[in-house]
């Protein structure tokens, strides 16, 4: 089962310093997908929403065209797999003849639908392989002891009487 997504907005990853396109689920908007990718990706996918246009066809624009002249049409693309942490995406393409689909990367795949203004889909797989992991905290910590041996509930039940003020200067 696939997901319709929207553009939900482009942002940077503090972290990595890395752009990150957000999708959001068309019909739900519960269901988010960040996409990560690269400076010059994130400015084809920035200028093509603001329909910004160049003097000569730009490498999108090129294959929009291809499209259009062998009167075929973008049906829809999907972000349809996730392997060893990477997006990977197809590409729908329809003809009177024939239907088919390409691989290609996510932000070229994204970038071809808000020119060719085609919907944007994500696999179930994908979105239930990019919802963020159980967050650590102290109660997860009681729940899921890592080291079992006495040794490892002694440090537990340590660190469990310790009083904020043993952290000295780092205010609880």
């Amino acid at each position: 089962m696939s997901h319709e997504m929207i553009i939900y907005g482009i942002a940077v990853d503090t972290k990595g310093n890395s752009p990150v396109i957000i999708l959001k689920d068309k019909a739900t908007e519960e269901k988010i997908l960040p996409v990560w990718v690269g400076v010059l990706e994130a400015t084809a996918i920035a200028t093509s929403l603001q329909h910004i246009t160049y003097d000569r066809p730009m490498t999108h624009d090129l294959l929009k065209n291809f499209v259009s002249h062998m009167h075929m049409r973008v049906q829809k693309i999907e972000i349809s797999d996730i392997i060893n942490n990477t997006y990977h995406a197809k590409i729908y393409f329809s003809s009177q003849d024939y239907v088919f689909s390409l691989d290609a990367r996510p932000s070229d795949a994204i970038t071809m639908a808000i020119k060719c203004n085609a919907p944007i889909f994500a696999s179930e797989t994908v979105l239930q392989e990019s919802l963020p992991k159980k967050a650590f905290t102290y109660s997860n910590a009681q729940q899921e002891i890592w080291d079992k041996s006495e040794e490892g509930k002694k440090w537990l039940d340590y660190l469990d009487s310790l009083a904020p003020e043993a952290f000295g200067k780092y205010p609880a």
